[in-house]
């Protein structure tokens, strides 16, 4: 623990498990009170009590669904009311289904949109709201590999992602006169998270013909580090962005990929 973000106020979407959980846990390591939101109420209560009781850090767990945007505005609204501000949002809230785009059911390729792109939108609509107020403030959208390059037979996830770098961008122009930052992280393969156990693999192995191992090994075997991506190795990017320390960068979306992405 550095207290890189000592009494910062942090809100996480998509808190209550896997790389969003791992980055709530890590800002509150790092000295900020944590807001952890998730669309389940139960991963989202639970996750901010863990963290409350392991690092002694006053924490908030809300039910928030990003694409509501009467939730999104509340959401910020609990946080300012509970703890006089807001420094620093992480939009992590997101979701992944695949498929070819000849067979891709459109309601569920719009749903991805809904949730990875506009819950992104809403998210920093009115975290800035109380930022430009502050005259202060960082905003982090996890992005991907995806918001980088195509990816195959992945066409919904890739779509919100590059969205996801424009709107980026696009914020960091219109909020750097008021001393908000907005940045993006790009991870590679969380090959040990939630998503891929439970998800990633199943989906990837039906559609290449190849069993739930290789699926795996073809994606390490892609990285020229040769190993995947690990919450660590994101939540130290994201602590960087979130601090002082990155003061000097906005627009930025930040590869970590093992080297997987260079550009």
């Amino acid at each position: 623990m550095t207290n890189m973000l000592k009494d910062k106020i942090a809100l996480v979407t998509g808190g209550g498990q896997g790389v969003g959980q791992a980055i709530s846990q890590r800002l509150a390591q790092e000295g900020a009170y944590i807001v952890v939101t998730d669309i389940n109420a139960v991963a989202a209560t639970t996750s901010a009590a863990e963290i409350a009781q392991a690092t002694g850090q006053p924490t908030l767990g809300l039910s928030v669904d990003v694409t509501d945007e009467a939730q999104v505005e509340a959401m910020v609204a609990q946080t300012v009311a509970k703890f006089g501000r807001l420094d620093v949002v992480v939009a992590n809230a997101g979701i992944v289904i695949a498929g070819g785009v000849t067979d891709f059911p459109t309601d569920q390729w719009r749903q991805v949109i809904e949730v990875n792109l506009i819950g992104y939108y809403l998210t920093a609509k009115h975290a800035a709201r109380v930022m430009i107020e502050q005259n202060s403030g960082a905003i982090i959208q996890m992005n991907s590999k995806s918001g980088k390059k195509g990816s195959l037979k992945n066409s919904a996830y890739a779509a919100s992602k590059f969205g996801g770098i424009g709107l980026t961008q696009s914020l960091a122009l219109e909020l750097a006169d008021y001393g908000i930052r907005v940045n993006a992280v790009c991870p590679g393969n969380l090959l040990d998270s939630p998503l891929w156990v439970d998800s990633l693999y199943r989906q990837y192995a039906q559609r290449l013909g190849l069993t739930e191992p290789e699926v795996r090994q073809k994606y390490i075997d892609q990285v020229p580090l040769k190993r995947g991506c690990t919450y660590d190795d994101v939540c130290n990017v994201v602590v960087f962005l979130a601090s002082d320390q990155a003061s000097y960068m906005t627009g930025q979306a930040i590869n970590v990929t093992g080297g997987q992405e260079m550009r």
